[in-house]
């Protein structure tokens, strides 16, 4: 198979041009302000809570410090149920906090937990949900909710793939107890590394921010045993400059999305999610789903072959949490106990996805796919993959 000269990734971070941001670094550097709410970070906090349609908003060095916080700050203990189907971190910040995490399965729909599983996991010891709105698709919301409100429980949503996503005409945020965002490189929206807690009242947003900075209330109070997790000047001023960008990027990921489905629409054995309903989506990731028999190769071969083909996806999310050494032993852990979030795991795989690619290479990918399983499904599957080849492949 010809191999690409240069390697197509799954993500490549969106920048804007230098010359934008080089004025924010020289009021940084005027000032000499760094970090500690420093005018940029207040500045994006106002910026984003407009944007984004939400009361309030805290800003954060990292995602995972941000979920850190939002454990402390609604000061959750005991159990908490969420999902196996995710990236590490959303499980890794309960065990940090000493909390014991309850595996629940995931619906078939969009990955996401099953609402219908929670009830039967929920102990005296359970404390909260921490459910993920996987590829910015929401939850059931509602049905989450609801059990939660039965039972007096909180909901922390990790939001990190949800950055700008709406849901029945207002901010996918705006739901639940809390909600944690993500702006690491990787994201639609990102300051570098960065993160937030979305909140809906003052008096939380003001616990929020103390436990951020040491738990200090004043220059010689400390309330709080808080950690130093503050978004400095630097990462504040570049999503400033970001937000600017932020709908043309959406725009050309939808784009892309829509470029996906129309060249890989019935191909025997590759699957992809619904479109949500009620839901202004960002367009976060493609994944597709492999089913062998059909296409004749295994979700882990066609993800091999591409990397051959200098193609780099990702297997969001493979292996599952709960497949962790440290996650494994729990009794929730059991691969029966999630059936349906190991079959989808043994089967995804998230194809590159970033404003900056070209149509010509959404194309290209599409192109290998169909001419893997092709080839694979021919009586000679020994015949080589060519440039010629792939060029007749619509």
């Amino acid at each position: 198979m010809d191999k690409l000269d240069s390697p197509i990734y799954v993500t490549q971070p969106a920048l804007p041009d230098l010359e934008d941001f080089i004025p924010y670094l020289r009021q940084i550097w005027e000032n000499k302000i760094l970090t500690n709410n420093g005018p940029f970070h207040k500045q994006l906090e106002k910026e984003l809570a407009e944007y984004l349609g939400v009361p309030y908003i805290s800003l954060f060095a990292n995602g995972s410090l941000a979920l850190l916080t939002a454990l402390q700050v609604l000061r959750i203990g005991g159990e908490v149920i969420t999902t196996p189907y995710s990236f590490v971190a959303t499980t890794h910040c309960l065990w940090w906090n000493n909390i014991k995490p309850v595996f629940v399965d995931i619906e078939p729909e969009f990955c996401n937990l099953d609402p219908e599983k929670i009830e039967a996991a929920i102990t005296p010891k359970t404390s909260a949900i921490l459910p993920v709105h996987v590829y910015g698709n929401p939850c059931k919301i509602e049905r989450i909710q609801e059990i939660a409100d039965i039972y007096g429980l909180k909901v922390i949503y990790d939001a990190a793939h949800a950055f700008g996503v709406r849901y029945n005409g207002q901010s996918i945020f705006n739901y639940g107890d809390l909600s944690v965002l993500s702006f690491h490189a990787t994201k639609v929206f990102n300051t570098m590394e960065g993160g937030a807690i979305v909140c809906h009242d003052a008096p939380t947003k003001k616990r929020i921010d103390y436990l951020k900075n040491f738990g200090f209330a004043g220059e010689t109070t400390v309330i709080a045993p808080g950690i130093n997790s503050k978004m400095n000047e630097m990462q504040a001023a570049l999503g400033l400059v970001q937000l600017k960008h932020n709908q043309e990027n959406i725009d050309k990921r939808r784009a892309i999305v829509g470029l996906y489905r129309k060249h890989l629409s019935g191909i025997p054995g590759i699957s992809f999610l619904p479109e949500p309903q009620n839901t202004v989506s960002n367009f976060a990731y493609f994944p597709i789903f492999v089913e062998e028999i059909e296409f004749g190769m295994s979700r882990d071969q066609l993800y091999e072959n591409l990397k051959q083909a200098n193609i780099y996806g990702r297997r969001y999310f493979y292996p599952l949490i709960s497949d962790f050494p440290m996650y494994r032993n729990l009794d929730s852990a059991s691969p029966a106990n999630l059936p349906v979030a190991r079959y989808t795991a043994d089967r995804v795989q998230c194809l590159p996805l970033y404003p900056i690619l070209e149509p010509e290479q959404i194309m290209h990918v599409a192109r290998l796919i169909k001419l893997l399983r092709q080839r694979t499904n021919s009586p000679d599957t020994h015949q080589p993959i060519n440039a010629e080849a792939q060029n007749k492949v619509p």
